[in-house]
């Protein structure tokens, strides 16, 4: 039987206001991340209570999810660059241990 084989990543989960995205992407890129997922619409509940995810005029009026597999070395400078944004902003990063399967995808 053939398995897959893992190599152990960080998933890094970035909530934040939509009409942030290119600030956070653009960070992720320069950081040199191969990729990641966006989510939009997102509902929940906060510390501020409950929020509703329902595109009112635009997807910057919604609260986002960007999902992304780094290596660990590249953890600390991500977050070093979104502390002073979440200083200011509304959002939260939580960061988990991961097994990924074709690492090739995502280190370079």
């Amino acid at each position: 039987m053939k398995t897959l084989n893992l190599s152990p990543l960080k998933k890094l989960e970035i909530i934040m206001e939509g009409v942030h995205k290119d600030f956070a992407t653009d960070l992720l890129d320069r950081s040199g991340v191969k990729g990641y997922t966006i989510v939009g619409n997102l509902s929940g509940k906060g510390s501020h209570g409950i929020y509703d995810g329902h595109v009112m005029f635009n997807e910057d009026d919604v609260l986002i999810m960007i999902i992304v597999a780094v290596p660990e070395e590249l953890v600390p400078p991500i977050l070093e660059g979104f502390a002073p944004f979440f200083e200011k902003h509304t959002g939260v990063v939580f960061v988990t241990d991961i097994q990924v399967s074709r690492l090739v995808k995502f280190k370079n």
